[in-house]
């Protein structure tokens, strides 16, 4: 009876022995993706863009039996760019849907909530949508981030701009949260370069709508230089409302500005807009062959055409299938941040420089370069340049 019992129990051992070493979310034919966009909220449209980016890709090496056999599913949860919200998407999908990794979640304040959520489980943070420091500052195995910092974007770009313009006064209007901050802490970087300290600083709530009052402020000190830490439809409020009352300094936002969305929404009024930004929008109409034919898949698969944050969703899952790929058939947390800390993504079509990462490195890449709206588009005005 003692050895029947000592037998049912190794047995009982040996059986446990597979589940006790799977790893969340990789199952045997599927690997789980988790991301959180925005897709009701301020940034609608930039959640929609990079989530259709991202679902772009998977079907792509999904047809062509996935990683190691392993097909990839897209889970994606709506924060409507909202901490809170983003909290309780992170909790679904680690802990109730058991995702394996956190890919190209949208927002600074949305990561920042949401990533101790991730870490408790062991989840990686992978290449979110926002190009704060915290993305991989302080270090941890569990980040890593491809955007050149809006802190590194700011204080490259604006010492070159206030040379260039003879200007005397700058100030910024950023939004009153970590992303803003960032913004912020450029442009105080980039003054202290220059020489110089902010005329004036002022700020916003997440979502407002009306910026007469800081344009006002702006105005009355006489500000030649505003560096906007703002989105969408702020950085158009703000621009349109200062034009409406004579006031015309130089704008300079960051990669948070830089959408086709400023001039298509914004019109004839945006053109002089400066933007920092790593990766460069797909304009079709002046494309390269290799653009047109990735834009080809894209509208025919969503019906309109791509947007840079498209290039950043598909870009994002595309370095991940090089990772996992590279990781082995084994695929485990440890072994995908192995394959992580020796990965080289070589420069892509759409013109974004090389990205590296080691096991001290989790920016990919730290360089920059800036664009203009004239005539109703981003033209490129400087070659890329480091911080």
């Amino acid at each position: 009876m003692r050895l029947a019992h000592l037998l049912a129990a190794v047995s009982l051992a040996i059986a446990a022995l597979p589940l006790a070493a799977q790893t969340q979310g990789v199952a045997k034919g599927e690997i789980l993706i988790g991301s959180i966009q925005d897709l009701s909220g301020p940034i609608a449209a930039f959640g929609k863009q990079a989530r259709l980016g991202m679902m772009l890709r998977v079907d792509e090496v999904n047809e062509q039996g996935g990683v190691h056999g392993r097909k990839l599913k897209l889970l994606v949860e709506d924060s409507g760019y909202d901490p809170k919200r983003a909290v309780l998407a992170a909790q679904k999908l680690v802990n109730q849907d058991k995702i394996f990794v956190m890919a190209g979640h949208i927002g600074t304040a949305q990561n920042n909530a949401a990533m101790p959520v991730q870490f408790e489980k062991n989840v990686i943070n992978f290449m979110p949508i926002t190009a704060a420091r915290e993305m991989y500052e302080p270090f941890h195995k569990l980040k890593y981030s491809f955007a050149v910092t809006y802190y590194d974007q700011v204080r490259t770009a604006l010492p070159k701009l206030i040379k260039d313009k003879a200007a005397k006064k700058v100030c910024t209007l950023y939004q009153d949260d970590e992303f803003g901050l960032e913004v912020l802490r450029g442009a105080e970087a980039g003054m202290k370069a220059a020489g110089g300290e902010l005329a004036e600083r002022t700020t916003y709530k997440r979502g407002a709508t009306d910026f007469s009052s800081q344009v006002a402020r702006m105005k009355a000190a006489g500000c030649e230089v505003v560096v906007l830490g703002t989105i969408i439809r702020e950085t158009i409020g703000t621009i349109a409302e200062s034009r409406k009352t004579g006031f015309n300094p130089t704008f300079l936002g960051s990669s948070a500005t830089y959408t086709d969305l400023i001039h298509k929404l914004g019109g004839k009024a945006m053109d002089g807009l400066y933007a920092t930004h790593g990766t460069q929008h797909p304009y079709l109409d002046e494309a390269s062959q290799p653009i047109r034919f990735w834009a080809t898949k894209y509208k025919t698969k969503f019906n309109e055409d791509p947007t840079v944050f498209s290039v950043y969703g598909y870009n994002i899952i595309d370095t991940f299938i090089r990772a996992a790929q590279k990781a082995g058939p084994n695929l485990s947390v440890d072994g995908f941040i192995k394959s992580m800390d020796t990965m080289v993504v070589p420069p892509d079509i759409f013109g974004s420089p090389e990205m590296t990462f080691t096991s001290t490195k989790r920016l990919g890449s730290d360089m920059s370069r800036l664009s203009q709206i004239q005539e109703g588009r981003w033209k490129v005005v400087s070659d890329y340049v480091k911080p």
